[in-house]
């Protein structure tokens, strides 16, 4: 029997591209052959975000698009558009089945009983927030460059009035420590000097179980011996206390780079989003970091256009946003959601206004970014070398800045270099091996 093709399709965040890299492998060691998602196959998995309205337009253009590469194709939407609105996909010519992070870890078992069984069900859903257990595929073969991704915790209980997240992901649910250090000890074993920890809200690691929160995880894996560095994905700053603060500014295996989300920079959007922190506040957590680690790359999300986010609002924001020590802000534009609490406020900010809003702070985002790299033009840097492109070796350094460089050293192997350019995009820099 001539074997099967099928292609996958990422959209959205880190932890999808993580579980659709966990899919690829699980289908390939059944005996499938992994296609290009632009070439003809028999199976297109697209895996959902509905984190904006343009992530649900992405979620359904890609479908349409692999039933059109292969009108024959089994086409399977999973992911958390296909969790939180499933009837929407099911109502698709394009797609045969439905398939949500409930169900997740079983869709080559859904597939393959598809495929064979010509079965009718088409939808694949159960209550997320009846899912109690950590569940997750074993190592990753997602890397960005030579940095194995490892999902650590999902779910978030936060609740904040304008995202749709906790429906589609569930309550806090975590891995066990001894289970992260097991896997984090054969990533180093295999040559990994760097393992990227990710998780839908990482600092509420823990929420579920008494076996010990991030703090407790962090420090025992920064007692494998070989592992180089740890990074870490976003955190609130709720959730860091003064034992978490004093470890992530001191400890060197730590990557001073932490992604914490404001939001808004404005107290009165903050509480209509449900943000439980004020400006001041998180202020107070950035700064104590800046001041005990220099050298950290703040990064944070901010969303512009919220219902109750008027012009002075968005004027405090500006103010805020240009006074704090960002090294880059991923801005994203409201988008009203189903089923969470800001729908009650409506969508009523102008999308022409919407739009003026977050190219205003995306032009921040772009000076603060690049003054961020230009502090260090000429300072000597210590990079791990991730990845090789047009003869050049790319290393990043632990508060995230990429440089392009000759070397004769091979990728995953530690070297130092002096940062000599620095582009307009962050992949543009420049540096000279020492």
């Amino acid at each position: 029997m001539e074997k099967l093709k099928v292609a996958f399709y990422s959209l959205g965040c880190r932890m999808n591209q993580f579980e659709t890299s966990a899919m690829e492998e699980e289908f390939e060691n059944r005996g499938y052959i992994l296609s290009e998602f632009t070439d003809k196959a028999d199976i297109y998995v697209v895996n959902t975000c509905t984190v904006t309205n343009d992530a649900d337009r992405s979620s359904r253009k890609t479908l349409r698009q692999a039933k059109r590469r292969n009108p024959n194709a089994v086409i399977v939407a999973t992911g958390c558009y296909a969790q939180v609105s499933p009837d929407e996909l099911s109502k698709m010519e394009e797609v045969d089945l439905v398939i949500g992070n409930s169900h997740k870890t079983a869709v080559l078992e859904i597939v393959e009983q598809f495929i064979n069984e010509r079965r009718q069900d088409k939808v694949f859903i159960d209550n997320i927030f009846r899912k109690n257990d950590f569940e997750t595929f074993q190592i990753s073969t997602f890397y960005e460059g030579s940095r194995p991704i490892l999902k650590v915790q999902e779910g978030c209980n936060s609740f904040c009035s304008f995202c749709i997240i906790p429906f589609a992901r569930g309550k806090v649910r975590s891995a066990k420590i001894d289970q992260i250090v097991d896997q984090a000890k054969i990533l180093v074993d295999r040559g990994f000097k760097e393992i990227v920890l990710t998780g839908t809200q990482l600092s509420q690691f823990g929420y579920d179980h008494k076996e010990g929160y991030l703090y407790d995880m962090l420090k025992k894996l920064i007692k494998i011996d070989g592992l180089y560095r740890v990074r870490l994905s976003s955190m609130g700053i709720n959730e860091i206390d003064d034992k978490l603060l004093d470890l992530i500014t001191s400890e060197e295996k730590i990557a001073p780079h932490f992604h914490l989300s404001i939001q808004s920079g404005d107290d009165r959007v903050l509480k209509d989003m449900k943000r439980n922190y004020t400006v001041s506040q998180y202020e107070n957590v950035v700064n104590q970091i800046i001041k005990r680690r220099p050298d950290t790359a703040i990064g944070t999300d901010l969303i512009t256009g919220f219902p109750t986010e008027d012009e002075k609002a968005f004027e405090n924001t500006v103010k805020t946003v240009k006074n704090l020590p960002f090294a880059y802000i991923h801005v994203f534009t409201y988008s009203q959601r189903k089923g969470t609490s800001a729908e009650k406020f409506g969508d009523t900010v102008p999308p022409q206004e919407k739009k003026r809003r977050t190219q205003i702070i995306r032009q921040i985002s772009q000076e603060k970014n690049k003054k961020f790299r230009e502090r260090y033009i000429g300072k000597p840097l210590e990079v791990l070398i991730i990845s090789e492109k047009a003869g050049k070796k790319v290393g990043l350094t632990g508060n995230y800045i990429h440089i392009s460089f000759s070397s004769g050293k091979p990728v995953n192997s530690i070297t130092k270099v002096v940062l000599t350019e620095v582009g307009e995009e962050r992949e543009k820099n420049k540096g000279k091996e020492i």
